[in-house]
């Protein structure tokens, strides 16, 4: 490998990591992509990053699309490669970005999954009848009350919890931080949490067996348990339970930049996938109910 094309490559990770404080699941993305764009210039021949051209690289994307990479995993890679891009002409490396105007495959748009209002009610009306039982009614409450992904409730602390006015601050993807409101039966099932576990305020509000920190993996298997025990038969998943957050709220309000603030999308277009579920289930009930629209027995 060149030495300026790796070196590149390697300030711009450290530039992802110190300055933009990306997760190291992202970094890992980054230079997955990174690493594949690296090898490609190498069989080239190329000297230095100003010397790629946009026909090249979408000569490498027609390669990784010939070998059975996924659509959505080659927009991954493409927005990799332009971000990296903008990275090396602001610091003047490259006088023009090969990576724009190269297209990727459509990705295919799969609406979210949601569970139904009475589905949730099943989901979270168990007994709160021993320790475990007090937590996981907290951590299912919270995660459907406020939207959370995963990875943000499991890092949350009771200092981040107002309860007088029923707010939360959350830290979301890229280190940003936003403010969200937790309903009245979250607020009940955390106090109930509260008393039992006797949380300091820096102690996290979601801890495993010893008071250890618990996993996003932790939170996905106590939920699986949950809904098989209360016998709803979907699959359910933490980020599932962040989808019908919003798909309710969007139904009931159609507020949807709410939602967005809400979810923490930095693009209200993310959000905007919950308004083509609502219009899908309005077409269902269509369908099944106006007179001229029923299939004939």
């Amino acid at each position: 490998m060149t030495a300026s094309l790796g070196s590149a490559v390697d300030r711009y990770l450290g530039y992802l990591r110190v300055e933009r404080r990306y997760s190291a699941s992202t970094l890992d993305n980054y230079a997955r992509a990174l690493t594949k764009l690296v090898a490609h210039a190498d069989r080239l021949g190329l000297q230095h990053w100003s010397d790629l051209r946009s026909a090249q690289l979408q000569s490498l994307l027609a390669e990784l699309h010939r070998g059975g990479l996924a659509p959505a995993s080659l927009g991954l890679f493409l927005s990799s490669c332009r971000s990296f891009f903008r990275f090396l002409a602001r610091d003047g490396e490259v006088k023009v970005n090969p990576a724009v105007g190269v297209r990727s495959p459509k990705i295919p748009r799969k609406l979210p999954k949601v569970l139904d209002a009475d589905e949730m009610g099943a989901l979270l009306e168990f007994p709160t009848d021993d320790a475990e039982a007090v937590h996981d009614r907290a951590m299912l409450e919270l995660l459907y009350s406020s939207g959370l992904r995963v990875a943000e409730i499991v890092s949350i602390r009771w200092r981040d919890l107002d309860t007088g006015e029923g707010m939360l601050r959350v830290t979301g993807k890229g280190s940003k931080t936003r403010i969200v409101p937790v309903g009245r039966q979250a607020l009940h099932a955390l106090d109930a949490l509260r008393v039992q576990d006797r949380g300091g305020d820096d102690d996290l509000i979601l801890r495993g067996r010893n008071g250890r920190p618990l996993s996003t993996n932790g939170v996905r298997t106590r939920l699986k348990r949950r809904a098989r025990d209360q016998g709803v038969w979907k699959r359910v998943y933490p980020h599932l339970l962040r989808h019908s957050c919003a798909s309710h709220l969007l139904e009931s309000s159609g507020d949807l930049r709410a939602v967005q603030e809400l979810l923490g999308h930095a693009d209200i277009g993310t959000t905007q996938i919950y308004t083509h579920l609502d219009f899908q289930y309005l077409a269902k009930v269509y369908d099944a109910a106006h007179p001229r629209a029923k299939k004939k027995s």
